[in-house]
């Protein structure tokens, strides 16, 4: 037996998410997308997200033309709810809501048209369809940019279909990149943490978020802590979290 045998590594130091103050990305707005169903269960989260370090939450539910019908009146309704059920509980903390918009030909239509929920300066978070490019993406890209908006890109490690100079011919147009803490885990898939890797190593990541749906989730974010994709990640000076 070698004399290194039984040797353990040594284990990083605790990091928790204080470092960045905001999580931009969550479903905590009850029933009305696959995350939290009910107010109980937001709650729960929310203070559990508070516990992991996060000091202001801005909640980001599902828009979907075919699937989750979602207005900005019913999410800042929502976010009202869980806001005031906050206030009642004593539990300083700053609750936000924007939305996730998936990108179909529907979102594509209505840019010119439709005001959408965006976070910080006009910061506006899309998802991409995740087994097929969405078409004339450029051309939507540009519209959105036109009309005032600052396009942030959800999960780009989760799309496998692009690959290191896709995500920095977007970051070229101005597109910023939010990476999923969960991702860096392996929570998703071996594939996903490597493109994760990949955009970490490259500088290409703007805003990091939990993509929280549920306390399965919150039992994963606890395993970034002593992750060295999140001490990178925690020591980043592209990282915008921190001054929303």
């Amino acid at each position: 037996m070698s004399w290194f045998s039984g040797f353990k590594k040594k284990e990083l130091e605790s990091i928790d998410f204080s470092v960045l103050k905001t999580d931009i990305h969550s479903h905590l707005i009850p029933g009305i997308d696959d995350g939290a169903q009910n107010l109980e269960e937001s709650l729960d989260l929310v203070c559990a997200l508070q516990e992991l370090g996060f000091s202001k939450i801005i909640t980001t539910p599902h828009t979907m033309s075919d699937f989750y019908k979602n207005t900005p009146e019913i999410i800042i309704s929502g976010r009202s709810d869980v806001q005031n059920a906050l206030d009642k509980l004593n539990i300083d903390l700053e609750f936000g809501a924007a939305s996730e918009y998936y990108v179909d030909f529907d979102f594509q239509k209505k840019i010119e048209k439709k005001k959408f929920l965006t976070f910080g300066s006009k910061y506006l978070l899309i998802e991409f369809p995740f087994i097929d490019e969405p078409i004339n993406i450029d051309e939507t890209i540009f519209n959105l940019q036109l009309a005032g908006y600052n396009v942030v890109l959800a999960h780009p490690e989760r799309y496998l279909y692009y690959g290191l100079q896709d995500y920095e011919r977007l970051t070229n147009k101005g597109v910023l990149l939010q990476l999923n803490l969960l991702s860096i885990t392996g929570y998703y898939s071996p594939e996903v943490k490597k493109q994760a890797e990949k955009l970490i190593n490259a500088d290409l990541v703007s805003f990091v978020g939990t993509d929280c749906h549920n306390m399965r989730h919150i039992e994963n974010l606890k395993l970034c802590f002593t992750n060295p994709l999140w001490h990178k990640l925690s020591v980043s000076e592209k990282l915008l979290n921190k001054i929303l």
